[in-house]
């Protein structure tokens, strides 16, 4: 009984029918890319773009968190580095891009929030 499903399954389909064409492949393949791109994709590179323009926004006072966990302060701004106060006489010079969190600008969003509304209160920059 093996046999015979297996070799009905390798014979060549009927005169009448006809396979399917790449087209009928290509157009559900570029549809599940296209979702793929706006669920997965684009929400990311927006949250990288809206991190690195925190990132460059940080000037000296602002507390921040690296990568590896460290609490600090940022005493200095360079080019593509930052000197981070961890203790007092304490002083790392770390990249701009082990930064994870800013959390001098969160502490502000969150005191700009509206608790009875759950608004935020915009602020005009200068």
């Amino acid at each position: 009984m093996t046999m015979d499903l297996l070799l009905l399954a390798q014979s060549a389909p009927p005169a009448g029918q006809q396979s399917g064409s790449i087209m009928q492949l290509l157009v559900p393949m570029a549809l599940m890319m296209v979702i793929a791109y706006v669920i997965l994709i684009r929400p990311q590179r927006r949250k990288q773009r809206e991190h690195e323009d925190r990132v460059k926004r940080v000037k000296a006072g602002d507390r921040i968190v690296t990568n590896g966990g460290v609490h600090g302060t940022i005493a200095a701004v360079k080019d593509h580095t930052f000197m981070m106060k961890i203790a007092d006489n304490v002083k790392l010079e770390i990249e701009k891009s082990s930064i994870t969190r800013i959390l001098s600008t969160e502490e502000t969003e969150a005191a700009d929030e509206d608790p009875s509304s759950g608004n935020k209160n915009r602020r005009k920059r200068n």
